[in-house]
């Protein structure tokens, strides 16, 4: 096995004791990215004497903490210091922020390297797609709007990467490409020098190789439920299988995985009920998202549509025109809805080490059709809870599908603790 195609927490530990330098896994990836980029097209920056050159002073130097040596990669609406943050965006071209993001400035800290921006759909929001390609057929989105990380990490060029979601931008393209990803707890990491969209909603998130990776730079970015995590078995583990109130546009890809799952995880010894989730819940993932998601997005693109009107795209001038016509007392509905309906599915999900529901529609859609939509995730998005993708099996084109696993609100690590229980169960 090369050094690009193990898992971060492999990398690292790798890294600690010797058996490879910072060194030789940075140029493993950039390796792979030399010999994949033209199809994959995952990155919208990389200076590969810049990426070797911070391996050689780790190399030369202390251990800096948990992430020593392990290249990262980095969504292009996530400031960095040391290269453009282009945004997708004409208006952003060859841009250089003058500091790090305080995650990007986090991940340094623990010894990261950064290996480079990855694609994304324009300002992270609507506009111009990424250009990026899926790693397993190029005829087919990898999703978005964090493509690149997710296509990145699943085509071996990169063993982590940041990403974002204010809607699905994370656990749809996860599920399209076939890797692990995370949204935790709205609000639990800082989005200092990420591009907003709408700030009640916008989530960092990262994409990994395992369960394990997810759980390492939870330790990074200092992550952690009031209560100490607990050891998981899936034998005896009750798990609620949610369709959702978007079941209907379910594909056959993940009709099949909800079915799969439900059967192993039965088989393993685990509890696994139906939930079907009250009346409140019905309109979230729909009118209700899209009122805060629309709205926000009025005041955050607004400077730009003043500013630059000829370079930003219309999508942004339809938000900052309101041409949805959302009116004010509709935001405040949707705000006071959103509300009451998160300590009560907080509630709901007590009852259960974990609900499971579909990522996304089905596979991975093609490249003309776009990255696809978020009907499976708004909801979950909105509810600021906690979100692993699992990749599970794949679909009737032999396309990645994966399903979600869910939380309350701020029990993160122990839902991860779930998340790699049901992932060992499972048989792809």
């Amino acid at each position: 096995m090369t050094a690009n195609e193990l898992t971060a927490s492999e990398v690292a530990a790798s890294i600690r004791d010797g058996r490879r330098t910072a060194e030789a896994v940075a140029r493993a990836c950039l390796d792979r990215i030399a010999a994949r980029d033209s199809a994959v097209r995952a990155w919208a920056f990389v200076d590969p004497d810049a990426v070797i050159r911070r391996a050689r002073e780790l190399d030369a130097g202390p251990l800096r903490g948990p992430l020593h040596g392990v290249p990262i990669g980095v969504k292009d609406m996530i400031d960095t210091a040391d290269m453009p943050t282009q945004h997708n965006s004409p208006i952003f071209a060859d841009h250089r922020p003058s500091l790090d993001a305080a995650p990007v400035a986090t991940l340094r800290a623990a010894g990261a390297i950064i290996l480079g921006k990855t694609d994304t759909t324009e300002f992270a929001a609507a506009g111009r797609w990424a250009a990026t390609r899926h790693p397993l057929d190029a005829r087919h989105s990898p999703g978005g709007s964090s493509a690149g990380s997710a296509a990145a990490v699943a085509d071996w060029q990169v063993p982590l990467a940041l990403g974002t979601q204010t809607a699905g931008s994370t656990m749809r393209p996860a599920s399209f490409c076939g890797v692990f990803a995370f949204k935790p707890t709205w609000g639990a990491v800082s989005r200092e020098g990420l591009k907003l969209y709408a700030a009640s909603l916008d989530t960092l998130t990262w994409f990994a190789r395992s369960v394990a990776d997810l759980d390492l730079l939870c330790d990074v970015f200092a992550i952690a439920d009031d209560a100490p995590t607990a050891p998981v078995s899936v034998s005896g583990a009750r798990i609620a299988l949610c369709r959702s109130p978007a079941w209907s546009f379910a594909q056959p890809g993940t009709e099949t995985a909800m079915d799969v799952v439900a059967e192993q995880l039965r088989a393993a010894g685990a509890v696994v009920t139906m939930l079907d989730l009250p009346e409140p819940f019905a309109d979230l993932g729909f009118g209700v998202h899209q009122a805060v998601m629309f709205s926000e997005g009025r005041a955050a693109f607004l400077n730009l549509a003043r500013t630059h009107p000829d370079l930003l795209h219309d999508d942004f001038h339809a938000r900052v025109g309101n041409r949805a016509g959302i009116s004010r007392a509709r935001l405040l509905a949707a705000y006071d809805q959103a509300a009451a309906c998160r300590p009560l599915f907080d509630a709901i999900a007590r009852e259960y080490d974990a609900v499971l529901t579909p990522s996304a529609r089905g596979e991975a859609p093609r490249l003309e059709a776009g990255p696809g939509d978020a009907v499976f995730n708004r909801m979950w998005t909105l509810l600021h809870v906690p979100c692993v993708n699992i990749p599970v099996c794949a679909g009737p084109a032999g396309l990645p599908v994966g399903l979600t696993l869910v939380g309350p609100r701020f029990t993160d690590r122990q839902l991860l603790a779930t998340a790699r229980a049901v992932a060992a169960a499972i048989r792809p």
